[in-house]
């Protein structure tokens, strides 16, 4: 079939039109690529303003603690010597900087604690319970609540006859540790209340996977005589099993990165001094800012390593429960 037009129009819109099999059949002119140039950039013009603001406040200002970190500068003088790779050096080979790392192991362990909480409501709050929305309201709060406030309620609660030492005393506890002041029971402390703060999120991450769960297959779990258990191991781990992968990753950054409870509680004092902590201080107290920015980049290549080892080591598999 051939199609033919006269006039101005038929230049703008078809140039060689045919439906011969083994033959072109159609080609627009270049009017017709005039015309459709605007439409095709609309999408990168939506995208521009986002990307740009993308580039400008987070990948700019990273490009700019990359170059700091090569510096000695302090944060107020306009003069910047550049001194090589000297503070990465120094944030490997300064126990006073590395050492502080073994503190968000007390974070990782307590991770697991949360995560392992968080599924146990999960899944019992995803079967039919009474009163479970209530329950998951009240699992899902305390992250909702601000960390300044959550530091300030858990510091009057870890204080020298706070409420703490009240409820113990009740029990016949008539002289408990120093929560926040013995260096070894301070950390688990501050870990208990990262633990209470964050474990809503995992809670909440983990019912929505266990939910998305097609229900024909507890069904068939029931018929088979399998119990909630075996229902458990055989349904609900190997389907939520990338979400467990995500909490995870989540986990490690977090317990690298944690700041706002500690600084909140203790300051970084007894002991208790995160990686993030040591950081701000060489910052803006020690005005050591060039080290500063290489301790930051080397907390992000650590934080990248350990997520792209759990990928390798644990891939994301495609998971048929059929």
């Amino acid at each position: 079939m051939a199609i033919t037009a006269s006039g101005p129009a038929a230049a703008d819109t078809v140039a060689v039109v045919t439906a011969t099999e083994g033959r072109p059949a159609r080609r627009p002119s270049g009017a017709g690529l005039r015309r459709r140039f605007p439409g095709r950039l609309t999408p990168y013009l939506f995208l521009a303003a986002a990307v740009g603001l993308l580039l400008l406040l987070t990948y700019w200002p990273a490009a700019n603690l990359f170059y700091y970190s090569f510096t000695d500068w302090d944060g107020l003088d306009q003069t910047k010597n550049l001194v090589g790779f000297d503070n990465y050096v120094q944030v490997f080979t300064d126990p006073r900087i590395f050492s502080v790392f073994g503190v968000s192991l007390y974070y990782f362990a307590a991770s697991f604690v949360q995560m392992g909480l968080a599924l146990y409501f999960a899944t019992i709050l995803s079967f039919s319970t009474r009163f479970q929305n209530l329950f998951r309201g009240i699992l899902f709060f305390p992250y909702l609540i601000n960390g300044v406030a959550i530091g300030f309620v858990f510091l009057y609660l870890f204080q020298p006859g706070g409420t703490l030492d009240t409820v113990l005393s009740w029990f016949g506890v008539t002289d408990p540790p120093q929560w926040l002041g013995d260096p070894d029971i301070a950390n688990w402390s501050l870990a208990g209340t990262s633990v209470w703060r964050y474990m809503g999120m995992n809670f909440v991450l983990f019912l929505g996977a266990i939910q998305s769960l097609p229900g024909e297959l507890y069904e068939a779990a029931e018929l088979d005589g399998a119990s909630r258990w075996q229902q458990f191991w055989a349904i609900v781990v190997p389907g939520i099993r990338r979400v467990i992968g995500l909490s995870f990753i989540l986990a490690i950054a977090g317990s690298l990165s944690v700041f706002e409870i500690p600084f909140i509680m203790t300051g970084g004092a007894n002991g208790t001094s995160t990686f993030v902590i040591q950081t701000i201080q060489t910052a803006f107290n020690f005005r050591q800012v060039g080290l500063a920015s290489a301790m930051a980049v080397v907390l992000l290549i650590i934080v990248l390593l350990v997520t792209w080892l759990q990928r390798r080591l644990f891939p994301d598999e495609k998971v048929d429960l059929t």
